[in-house]
């Protein structure tokens, strides 16, 4: 279990690293060769930020590891929009512009609800290409809903891209070597949740449910909470929901595409998708409730994630901890 455990964090901690360069390399390149900062931000950005969950999963489901892929976009969803936001709503009051609750918002409650339809029973190849279907079409909506001048897209860019003149062949070295760290370490991370997951005698869905999503959403939560301490708050919301929106459409299209089957785990598939459903509609209701989310609101989300662990934990936790005193 402990080579799990130490597989696992490492890889954990080089994805994110490797992922922040991936992502920072391409969009350079892209800049540097006048893409729109509107498909910079919607396709390279959007698709790079859930690079993490969508490697992971899909290394999973190819290895047959479904249930760890689906755990993986079940708790990244929750965590996200949960644990993520309220840590940062504890250090400022986070506001949620019009915009994000007119377009945003009811996209992303929208694609955690399909996703939670789907993932019963089993996925298909077909339901894989359903996936892939709408989020390129989520991203057709987006490149002809925003302008060219698109401010949120404009500021996203810049917070990556910088000012700093851009070294082509740099930026490409960069990308490729973040890349290539992102998928060796997603291996990595499979290899040692699956150890965990049998020394423990636990589940696959819950230990990508708590383990590797937490992993891989801990990028999120520590510029999040970044952000709100400098008080850069306006973009922190829109990239909460539009990571949930490719992390149940792109990520689910993946596992569909290269590990389709059953879900196991049917705990995970039945109880935490509909868990899932109602954090995401609750911390909806909140954003609309005031257009901001404070202290008050965090301590909620706080304790819905917490009650979503034990739900799903269904007294496998316990069993595992004597397992470990053993």
């Amino acid at each position: 279990m402990i080579l799990g455990l130490i597989f696992a964090v490492a890889g954990l901690i080089v994805l994110a690293f490797a992922a922040d360069h991936f992502v920072a390399g391409a969009a350079r390149i892209a800049a540097f060769y006048k893409v729109s900062p509107v498909v910079i931000g919607a396709v390279l950005i959007g698709f790079g930020t859930s690079a993490p969950e969508m490697v992971v999963s899909g290394i999973a489901a190819g290895q047959g590891d479904l249930d760890i892929g689906v755990g993986n976009i079940i708790g990244s969803n929750v965590a996200n929009i949960s644990l993520v936001l309220a840590a940062a709503a504890v250090v400022r009051t986070i506001p949620v512009d019009s915009a994000t609750l007119r377009r945003e918002v009811p996209i992303s409650v929208a694609s955690v609800i399909v996703f939670a339809l789907l993932v019963q029973g089993e996925i298909t190849r077909f339901e894989g290409g359903i996936f892939v279907a709408l989020i390129l079409a989520f991203l057709v909506f987006v490149l002809r809903s925003s302008s060219s001048s698109d401010a949120s897209f404009d500021d996203d860019v810049v917070g990556i891209v910088g000012d700093k003149p851009v070294e082509v062949g740099r930026e490409a070295a960069r990308a490729l070597i973040g890349l290539a760290l992102v998928v060796v370490s997603s291996y990595f991370i499979v290899d040692g949740a699956e150890r965990v997951a049998n020394a423990l005698e636990l589940s696959g869905g819950f230990v990508g449910f708590t383990l590797v999503a937490l992993g891989t959403s801990a990028p999120e939560l520590v510029t999040s909470v970044q952000a709100a301490r400098q008080g850069e708050t306006e973009l922190l919301v829109g990239n909460l929901l539009g990571s949930n929106v490719f992390n149940s459409l792109a990520v689910g299209g993946i596992i569909g595409l290269v590990g389709p089957g059953p879900v196991l785990d049917t705990t995970l598939a039945e109880t935490g998708s509909v868990l899932m459903v109602v954090i995401v509609i609750t911390s909806a209701v909140f954003m609309l409730i005031g257009g901001s989310v404070g202290r008050n609101k965090a301590f909620v989300l706080f304790f819905l994630w917490a009650v979503s662990v034990v739900v799903l934990s269904g007294g496998d936790t316990a069993e595992a901890a004597l397992t470990v005193l053993r």
